[in-house]
């Protein structure tokens, strides 16, 4: 199959559904349109990668989508129902920029935070605290501190949280951006290989445009400010994938497909 058509392992429902969604923010000096007339559609089951230069709104987009933001016009819904329901559902988990996880809790306790809020049984709580650490290979590691795990550990172990409370969609903002490339490889052949297991729908925001080809079956180009979708860009590479596929000519031919759409994109700066 060639670069840029549709990957046929995704399932047909729709999860994530956006049309002519805008957001312009209130400022000291004037309004900002952060976004403008964004249109897309997420399938379950699908790993999309929001890909653009700093400030061009990838995380507003991802915090809408998340019920953080709120868009001005446009509409959004999310399995179905608004952001702000899904929430509510607990439809999503969220990795963040950093792994954000509290010092003063061991990681099995860090994990354990929203399943306590949930107020899940204990037995519960620990069945889902190994089955989750053992996913991001993290298991024997319960008792030890973030202080004494590498950045790479503890992004694993924020994304092991994230999916204790079993969301249909997994939301990532730049959780390897840190990171320096040897791990930053390293992380996503596992997280590739979660997201194979699991079967997750994930949408993730990342500078890199190696990581996007990589990880991705849908890849959203967005220009500068005000964030538009410049081109979607849909890889068929098979749902299992090692590194070596990047030396392959249709991931570099995705990879200058990429590349051409951020450059198109600045044309839209004054």
């Amino acid at each position: 199959m060639a670069a840029g058509e549709e990957n046929p392992k995704a399932d047909e429902r729709t999860v994530i559904d956006i049309r002519g969604l805008s957001l312009t923010f209130e400022t000291n000096d004037g309004p900002v349109q952060a976004l403008l007339d964004i249109d897309l559609d997420v399938k379950r089951g699908e790993f999309v990668s929001f890909i653009g230069p700093s400030g061009c709104g990838k995380t507003t987009l991802l915090r809408v989508i998340a019920d953080l933001e709120r868009a001005t016009g446009g509409s959004i819904t999310v399995n179905g129902v608004s952001p702000e329901e899904a929430r509510q559902n607990r439809a999503y988990g969220y990795v963040f920029q950093a792994a954000a996880l509290y010092p003063w809790r061991t990681i099995a306790r860090n994990v354990a935070l929203p399943l306590e809020i949930m107020g899940l049984p204990k037995v519960e709580r620990e069945k889902r605290i190994a089955e989750n650490l053992a996913l991001v290979d993290l298991a024997g590691f319960e008792k030890k501190f973030p202080w004494q795990l590498s950045g790479g550990m503890q992004q694993r172990a924020s994304i092991a949280r994230a999916l204790a409370v079993e969301p249909e969609l997994l939301l990532m903002d730049e959780p390897f951006g840190a990171l320096d490339e040897i791990v930053r490889d390293h992380l996503n052949e596992k997280l590739s290989k979660l997201w194979a297991k699991t079967e997750k729908t994930v949408v993730f925001v990342t500078h890199s445009i190696p990581e996007a080809v990589f990880l991705s079956t849908k890849i959203v180009v967005m220009s500068p400010r005000p964030g538009r979708v410049t081109d979607i860009i849909h890889c068929s590479f098979p749902r299992h994938r090692t590194l070596d596929m990047r030396e392959t000519p249709q991931f570099l031919e995705i990879a200058a497909r990429v590349r051409a759409g951020l450059r198109a994109g600045h044309s839209y700066e004054d």
